[in-house]
């Protein structure tokens, strides 16, 4: 065949192939439906009573998934810290920024291959070789055999320089879903990323929270050494004077005592949510111990009152999927063991690639670059699986199955997320009810301490009733305390539960 037809033959080759080639073999991934109920009281597990107001209320845009709602300069400052230099969330980053580049990789086998090559070599031929065979079939016509033997044997220069370029025609798909997978990945990879930032927001806000209510309990407790230790002085008086026996100042010593000894468990609190912190901003221990610190209010009987908490903005259950980072990953896993299964069937098929090539060869320098030292090839060529003992079909039920195994993950998942959501939306209602509920009990304590306070001082009742009061208010008093810390901390849940939707109004805790 000459060369113009050996050219055409091979154009048209490719021409054909170019045709087939918008076939891709394999499953289309079809996006999975994550389901979700009318609305946000259709799914709950337990009591009737933890089903809070805001689960019923009208649905709310989502926020813009900031913590601002929650108006804390300090909190903000720790979350940028965070975000910037916490180790984890780099590690993810270089995750994904590794799966955009495998995708650029899988990308690169559309286009055509090129390589160019070049070379020198000093080579000798056997004169015992293949290559006197074809004087020895020459017999009696060729004189003087081993003279002209010698002379083909004896050293010279190879000179070679030029380029090959090859393609293969993705008639099945075979590359496009390896692109497909590499998208998908990619994606798994951008969702997972989201959720170790919001993991790693939501624990900066629930260390913060568990921070600012030890130090508030710290408060709050030196607030109840100092009251303790003025009712000493009173008691240690009108037992001075006779009013009381000594039995009095003793069980006054007794509650001071009580108090002190709560102060280091406190303090162990308070230095372990500012390691926890420091350790989320990629910080070392105590870089942030100036701005963690509890605010100055003066005596520790002025208590601060906590912030108040943002109102929760469910939105629309429907919407879970597109909010929940770990739940779009799952889906973006089964995207691309779909994807993978093309990629194995295509294997089955015959690979066509298109080659083409070109250069110069010369024994010696001299005629090197002249244009009858050049040598070219071009066409295609085929490659057929014929017989591999079943290594390519169980490679494609191999694919089926983690396909399988995915879709299966999804479901697990979505499952998990709507516990997940109906345990913490549970947790912080039933806070909610306790809270209000430590609040009134506080009050009645209050007044009760008030009433034997009177009782005391006009000699109604022993010390010991009043002690007992006294007592009884301060549990009250830590009790709310710690129930507040807790309100943030299952605001914090709520948010991570639904997939960063931070609550956009504010108002006061519950009463």
């Amino acid at each position: 065949m000459s060369a113009p037809r050996t050219l055409l033959f091979s154009l048209s080759c490719s021409a054909l192939a170019l045709l087939l080639a918008g076939c891709a073999v394999g499953p289309d991934h079809r996006p999975a439906q994550a389901q979700a109920p009318a609305d946000w009281s259709a799914w709950h597990g337990g009591s009737p009573a933890l089903l809070g107001a805001e689960r019923n209320a009208a649905p709310m845009a989502a926020a813009s998934g900031d913590w601002k709602a929650f108006n804390d300069p300090l909190l903000d400052r720790l979350q940028a810290l965070a975000l910037a230099a916490n180790h984890d969330l780099q590690t993810a980053a270089l995750r994904f920024a590794q799966s955009r580049v495998q995708r650029t990789a899988a990308a690169a086998q559309q286009g055509p291959q090129l390589n160019a090559s070049g070379g020198v070599n000093r080579q000798r031929q056997s004169e015992t070789g293949a290559a006197t065979r074809m004087i020895d079939a020459l017999g009696s016509s060729v004189s003087n055999r081993d003279q002209l033997i010698r002379t083909l044997s004896e050293p010279y220069n190879l000179y070679q320089a030029g380029f090959d370029a090859s393609w293969e025609i993705d008639l099945w798909g075979r590359v496009r879903r390896s692109i497909e997978a590499a998208d998908a990945d990619t994606g798994a990879s951008a969702a997972l990323l989201r959720q170790v930032q919001l993991s790693v927001e939501a624990e900066v806000a629930r260390n913060y929270f568990e921070l600012r209510g030890a130090q508030r309990e710290l408060r709050l407790a030196r607030a109840d050494i100092e009251a303790a230790a003025e009712s000493l002085e009173l008691v240690q008086a009108r037992a001075n004077g006779g009013l009381v026996t000594d039995l009095d100042p003793t069980r006054q010593r007794t509650q001071l005592a009580e108090l002190k000894a709560r102060i280091p468990a406190l303090l162990q609190q308070e230095a372990q949510a500012m390691n926890q912190i420091t350790l989320l901003t990629g910080a070392m221990p105590g870089t942030l111990n100036a701005e963690l610190a509890a605010p100055e209010s003066g005596r520790a009987s002025d208590m601060p009152e906590a912030p108040p908490l943002p109102e929760l903005a469910l939105g629309l259950p429907s919407d879970l999927a597109r909010r929940r980072p770990d739940i779009a990953a799952a889906e973006a896993q089964l995207h691309a063991a779909t994807a993978r299964i093309g990629v194995a069937v295509a294997d089955l098929y015959p690979r066509v690639t298109l080659e083409a090539g070109f250069g110069f060869e010369s024994v010696g320098s001299e005629r090197f670059g002249e244009w009858g030292s050049r040598q070219w090839h071009i066409g295609p060529s085929i490659s057929l699986p014929i017989f591999d003992n079943g290594r390519r079909r169980s490679t494609v039920t191999l694919r089926e199955l983690q396909q399988q195994e995915a879709a299966v993950a999804f479901q697990q998942t979505v499952l998990k997320a709507w516990h997940e959501i109906d345990s913490a939306l549970s947790a912080y209602a039933a806070e909610r009810q306790r809270h209000a509920e430590l609040a009134e009990r506080e009050r009645h304590s209050r007044d009760a301490l008030t009433l034997a306070q009177a009782r005391y001082a006009n000699g109604l009742t022993d010390f010991g009733v009043e002690l007992d009061a006294r007592r009884t208010l301060l549990q009250a008093r830590r009790d709310q305390a710690q129930s507040t810390s807790r309100l943030a901390v299952g605001l914090v849940a709520v948010y991570k539960a639904l997939g960063g939707n931070v609550p956009p109004a504010a108002s006061a805790p519950p009463d």
